[in-house]
């Protein structure tokens, strides 16, 4: 379906909430709130004291690090797949035949959670990891239940804000599809081009995005009036931005809002997304009307596999 039109409006900052609360199973309005308000008006907002143990992340790094330190015969050796497992090469290509054909100036890492292959669903299969790639498994699988633990803090947050169960979005995301990335993007010197850059503007297509982000610095976001605010990073918080699934559901009343990256700071940047995906067969329409219509509905799945296919066309995904 098109995406609903967003009711975000003007900002040029973005707030910071302290969800201690939430974490400690408090259902705290003022939270609640708080959160409610920055998915309404912006779709960007920051967390702190979220739980979340800094030494995973130093984890990740680190092992991460030493990964893309290695020679690209043998990053290749685990370029990604259909399912969006294993390495992402640095200036890979999307949206290729459309306005928006980009080059990115990131590589990457994905997994996600580790299943047999199932012809009902094709997001499910074994993760992709390097030879001698144990530190990277063990601290990536670490984090990813960390992460999946604050998703579960958020799910509640946004059902609550919206004004539905608690534990609405917790049942939609009962078997989640949910992945982790690792990035790393090289300084750039004075780009010139917008398909040049670290990361074309674009909205993620998920439910929403949990996102540490190193002290570089690099993530903008377009406000309505077209204007590019930097989301600097902040000690100790986490980034959540919502994505187009999320504003499908909602039918716009939560916004997804387009950012980029632009690495210009003359140092490394790394960076670590959480995409949280409900279970595959979420569909994908707005579910707080009372139509029964649910003819010809696109699930998750088949969602999923079509944004995929023109962002990454690295990996092959079949038609």
């Amino acid at each position: 379906m098109a995406l609903p039109k967003s009711r975000r409006l003007d900002f040029t900052e973005i707030p910071v909430v302290d969800i201690s609360k939430l974490v400690a199973g408090d259902d705290d309005s003022a939270t609640i709130d708080a959160i409610g308000t920055a998915c309404r008006n912006i779709g960007f907002v920051y967390v702190k004291n979220h739980g979340v143990a800094p030494e995973l992340i130093d984890n990740v790094l680190a092992a991460s690090g030493e990964f893309f330190s290695r020679p690209m015969e043998d990053k290749n050796k685990v370029v990604l797949d259909e399912r969006l497992r294993g390495y992402l090469p640095l200036r890979y290509r999307s949206y290729e035949g459309e306005d928006n054909a980009a080059t990115s100036n990131q590589e990457g890492f994905w997994m996600g959670t580790q299943r047999p292959l199932n012809p009902a669903n094709r997001l499910d299969g074994p993760n992709v990891w390097p030879e001698n790639g144990d530190a990277l498994r063990n601290a990536m699988e670490t984090y990813y239940t960390a992460a999946s633990g604050l998703a579960g803090h958020l799910q509640r947050a946004f059902s609550l804000a919206l004004g539905q169960e608690s534990d609405f979005f917790a049942r939609m995301f009962d078997r989640q599809q949910s992945l982790l990335k690792v990035n790393h993007y090289p300084p750039q010197d004075n780009p010139t081009s917008v398909s040049d850059i670290g990361v074309v503007p674009h909205s993620d297509e998920g439910g929403f995005t949990i996102l540490w982000q190193d002290e570089t610095g690099g993530l903008e976001i377009e406000s309505k009036s077209g204007e590019w605010v930097v989301a600097p990073p902040l000690p100790g918080t986490y980034v959540i931005n919502l994505g187009n699934a999320m504003q499908i559901w909602t039918n716009g009343e939560f916004s997804s809002t387009p950012h980029r990256v632009i690495n210009r700071y003359g140092a490394d940047r790394y960076s670590v997304p959480f995409f949280a995906y409900p279970r595959w067969d979420t569909p994908m329409k707005p579910l707080f009307d009372d139509t029964d219509d649910d003819g010809d509905v696109e699930i998750c799945e088949a969602y999923q596999v079509r944004k995929w296919r023109r962002i990454f066309p690295i990996a092959n995904i079949p038609a």
